[in-house]
């Protein structure tokens, strides 16, 4: 069987949840298929170890132009002119080719841009509840990441539930681990000229993420438990929709000095982070699943995160569960863990054992079965 993959987003150089869903899961079923064919197609060379490929994997560059829509436009060309077509065509992230094989397989990460419309941007609501009624029509089978991620795809765009896959996803447990030397620790918080002990959150900074609540329970947390400011909040990643209000917001405030932001963290350098981090804070209004509070959990790390969407499926019991849209019970959260040193050592004790039912082998297995299945 050929097995066609949408590579572009895994070969992106900056990567958040949907892009490293596809390296890992390419990556992962590269070593565990020899049996199937692959082609990886991609709008520029592959690069980041996407580019070592077995035998049995072969790079299809499709970069002529125009620029965007490559999966509309050029990934679409390919499925309907090109020579060796895929049995199975697999996208790892939202969308189909309007051309394409009968059988066509999709992941759907999530469908806040249609729960929460006001937190998107027009084009991108367009787009994405066109391509919705498209895969609906189209897809031969639909994977999703999270038992609420499929109640809500139900739900919002009455799709049968017979046709969608609930396939957790994994997290990159070798770099996502406790580190023991205090100089890899020293090192990371020299890099970022980190001072001071502090509260970790890794997220794009948009409405979506919660980021302006989480900046409100900081200062709250300021003014009732850490009045000699001895902790810090560091933000790690890039701007989302509503960058330029939360920037305006720490001015108002006054947090310059107790808010760091680093923007866009090279991967190398999150674990280290995690682990020098007091607490990982994750107040998401809406997520699919919410990798990072695994990673946060692999790295030993204390986990604050919402109760709502599929963070409580996730999180089981190895987190505190907060209201995000309550950013007084955010800070309280936060006060617990500095003054509960028992409650710490149970988060962690119970996130050890949280993780252990996610990774990318099982996720790739997962969804290889059902590529499989597809030709049956």
């Amino acid at each position: 069987m050929i097995i066609g993959i949408d590579a572009s987003r895994a070969n992106k150089k900056i990567k958040t949840g949907v892009e490293w869903y596809a390296y890992h899961l390419i990556q992962t079923l590269k070593t565990i298929d020899k049996k199937n064919r692959y082609f990886l197609y991609t709008n520029k060379k592959l690069s980041g170890g996407l580019e070592k490929c077995p035998d049995n994997f072969e790079e299809k560059i499709l970069s002529w132009p125009p620029k965007y829509l490559w999966t509309q436009i050029r990934l679409s060309w390919e499925m309907k002119f090109g020579k060796n077509k895929p049995d199975v065509l697999f996208v790892p992230a939202h969308t189909i080719p309007i051309f394409h094989p009968k059988n066509s397989i999709v992941t759907v990460h999530d469908v806040g841009f249609a729960r929460f419309p006001k937190l998107y941007n027009w084009m991108d609501k367009l787009y994405h509840n066109w391509i919705m009624k498209f895969i609906k029509k189209h897809a031969k089978k639909i994977i999703t990441i999270s038992k609420f991620s499929k109640q809500e795809i139900i739900e919002l765009y009455n799709i049968e539930p017979e046709k969608i896959a609930i396939i957790y996803n994994g997290f990159n447990q070798m770099a996502y681990r406790p580190v023991e030397k205090a100089s890899t620790i020293k090192k990371v918080l020299q890099k970022y000229q980190l001072t001071k002990p502090f509260f970790l959150n890794i997220a794009r900074l948009e409405y979506k993420k919660n980021i302006l609540g989480l900046i409100k329970a900081f200062k709250i947390f300021q003014g009732q438990f850490d009045p000699d400011k001895k902790y810090q909040l560091v933000l790690a990643g890039g701007g989302g929709q509503g960058y330029v209000d939360i920037l305006q917001e720490i001015e108002k405030q006054n947090l310059k000095d107790s808010i760091i932001i680093l923007g866009w963290v090279n991967e190398a350098d999150l674990p280290k982070l995690l682990n020098a981090s007091t607490a990982f804070v994750f107040p998401s209004f809406y997520e699919g699943f919410g990798i990072p509070i695994l990673e946060a959990m692999s790295c030993g790390t204390p986990v604050i995160t919402s109760n709502v969407a599929s963070l409580p499926e996730v999180a089981g019991d190895a987190a505190l569960l907060i209201d995000p849209y309550d950013s007084e019970k955010i800070a309280q959260a936060m006060n617990k863990i500095i003054t509960d040193e028992d409650l710490c050592n149970e988060l962690t004790r119970k996130g050890f054992k949280q993780i252990k039912k996610f990774s990318w082998q099982r996720c790739a297995r997962e969804v290889l079965n059902i590529l499989e299945k597809t030709l049956q």
